[in-house]
């Protein structure tokens, strides 16, 4: 029997498809010899976790920060800077509803199951993963065909128009809802079974859909709730709160990496790969991960020394969001920015955890850490010593950059955090602000102040009397967490898109670094030829424009063709 099942995997890898919904004849799947046991099942569900983000997705997704205000790259992003035109074809349309189809396969062998609670753990994850993949297509398209069971060729639902937004979110929350009722507790998961997915991973995934759509419906409804927008913030935060009231994580933040455990967060490996030497046991924040091994399942991609000093360029806006030590915005007027390293001093520690510094020392693959001493031994065989900009933007990240030595290219193997409790935390502030136009301190230091101070223990907390004293925003405090926590994690442009900013913040210039009248004139002078704004930063692109219709990506050309019901979106047309 486990020749079949490994062969009907096989066949399900190699189908081709016509259109998003076309699928093989159903002869060559219906054979319910593979769905005699529990094991089929979760062999079955298995290969859903290979569709999940993952590090490729960092560079190159209609969720990346390179297609937001945050970062650029040597070549100009086209959905970045409006220029993006219809495709021929779109592998997130159709890789989304080819997998929809093998979970509604998994859903429709489970009805006629003898013994459905033997089943639930792999019914649930076929909720899970569908209504990740519904996310996906929401976000991207808007408006989808809802589909329940695995279509054929001559289906009906084959030429249909597609479902409205308000029924493809509730179809989203409807598929969670099951998840979490059928998905094991967080403690309940066995040791053969760590990884797989959690009722709370379940509930996270829940506060993160409910947030986007509140937010999405808020935000196009005059700043002002409506019963919608209001109900799904609810959600939001509810969800988010019964995940921090489970107890089950928390934010890494141990105390041998002090005011750098972000910076390690991100490239934590079993091989000693910080110098505390935690692995990566150690990390009860990430909910949800795509796995990685060195021998098994490396990373296999330039992660490290595609970032480090390379070609990943972070826009001047970004470096600015970073606060004070004090917790106070900067203003970029008066700050100092007269030598190279001016910038980075008295900031959020986050500044420095991310971005690399002019004039400090940094280790990758290429020449790593021997003992994470700094001893001059250690120093002289690191990959960058002395870093100076001179290329790009002039601000570069380190984050998701590895410093173990001699590490082959592609071969880290630190996991990819789909989901981490930061993001819970997160969620359930913004969601209680915006659905409540108020946050209580108790709420505030529940959450948002964790992530503020996990780095930055002496940092103010975040609080009404603060906001009001220092004439602040709240909701700007609120939104600048976020970017701040979240860079570069695929987040960005689908928080401007639900605020319904992107109007105003895409369009502006990607800017680097101050250089009229700072050390950089000596330091990188042939920056000289560059353009410069009024304030002498140098401006890395201009021009750029951002059209309602951006905010929905246009249907590609093949599945107009194949079904002409589905209608293009908006100014596509």
């Amino acid at each position: 029997m486990m020749k079949k099942i490994t062969y009907i995997l096989g066949l399900f890898s190699m189908l081709t498809f016509q259109s998003c919904l076309d699928m093989e004849p159903k002869t060559q799947l219906a054979d319910t010899n593979y769905w005699q046991t529990p094991d089929h099942f979760k062999l079955f569900a298995t290969q859903f976790y290979g569709w999940t983000v993952d590090f490729k997705q960092l560079d190159d997704s209609p969720h990346s920060d390179v297609r937001s205000d945050l970062r650029t790259g040597i070549t100009l992003d086209v959905y970045s800077n409006g220029t993006n035109s219809i495709p021929s074809s779109d592998k997130t349309y159709t890789n989304n509803y080819n997998r929809i189809r093998q979970v509604n396969t998994l859903l429709q062998q489970a009805e006629g199951y003898a013994a459905p609670a033997d089943i639930e753990t792999s019914v649930g994850e076929a909720h899970f993963f569908r209504a990740y993949c519904y996310f996906d297509l929401l976000q991207v398209y808007g408006d989808v065909i809802i589909t329940r069971t695995p279509l054929d060729i001559d289906s009906p639902e084959m030429q249909m128009a597609r479902n409205s937004r308000d029924e493809v979110v509730d179809f989203i929350l409807e598929d969670l809802e099951e998840a979490i009722r059928l998905l094991p507790e967080a403690n309940e998961i066995s040791s053969k079974d760590e990884g797989r997915l959690s009722s709370q991973a379940a509930s996270a995934f829940l506060s993160r859909v409910a947030l986007y759509e509140g937010t999405w419906q808020k935000f196009r409804n005059g700043g002002q709730n409506n019963d919608r927008s209001s109900a799904l913030l609810d959600i939001a935060a509810t969800s988010a709160h019964d995940v921090i009231e489970s107890g089950f994580f928390e934010l890494f933040a141990p105390e041998e990496l002090g005011t750098e455990a972000y910076k390690y967060l991100f490239i934590l490996e079993n091989d000693k790969s910080n110098p505390a030497g935690i692995t990566k046991s150690g990390n009860k924040e990430y909910i949800f991960t795509r796995r990685h091994d060195p021998t098994l399942a490396s990373i296999g991609f330039n992660i490290t020394q595609g970032r480090l000093g390379n070609a990943v360029y972070v826009t001047r806006k970004m470096a600015n969001m970073y606060l004070q030590s004090n917790g106070l915005p900067i203003n970029p007027q008066t700050w100092d920015y007269s030598k190279v390293d001016s910038e980075f001093k008295d900031r959020d520690n986050r500044m420095s955890n991310t971005l690399m510094i002019p004039g400090h020392t940094y280790w990758g693959t290429g020449g790593g850490r021997i003992d994470w001493t700094g001893s001059a031994e250690e120093i002289a065989n690191a990959s960058h010593k002395n870093f100076m900009p001179s290329t790009g933007t002039g601000y570069f990240p380190h984050k998701w950059c590895c410093e173990r030595d001699g590490v082959p290219t592609g071969m880290e193997a630190y996991d990819y955090p789909i989901i981490r409790y930061a993001e819970v935390l997160l969620n359930y502030a913004e969601a209680v602000f915006e659905r409540d136009d108020k946050i209580s301190d108790e709420d505030l230091a529940i959450s948002l102040n964790l992530t503020r101070k996990r780095v930055n223990p002496n940092m103010p907390d975040l609080t009404n009397a603060f906001v009001s004293a220092n004439n602040l925003d709240m909701r700007t405090e609120i939104r600048r967490e976020r970017t701040v926590e979240f860079y570069d994690e695929n987040f960005r442009i689908d928080d401007l898109k639900r605020w319904k900013t992107a109007e105003e913040e895409m369009p502006m210039n990607l800017t680097g670094v101050k250089w009229r009248g700072t050390d950089y004139e000596t330091k990188w002078s042939d920056a000289s030829s560059k353009t410069m704004d009024a304030e002498g930063c140098i401006i890395y692109e201009q021009g750029r424009v951002w059209e309602e219709k951006h905010y929905l990506y246009p249907l590609p050309i093949d599945q107009l063709k194949l079904n002409p019901n589905l209608k293009q979106n908006p100014g596509w047309e």
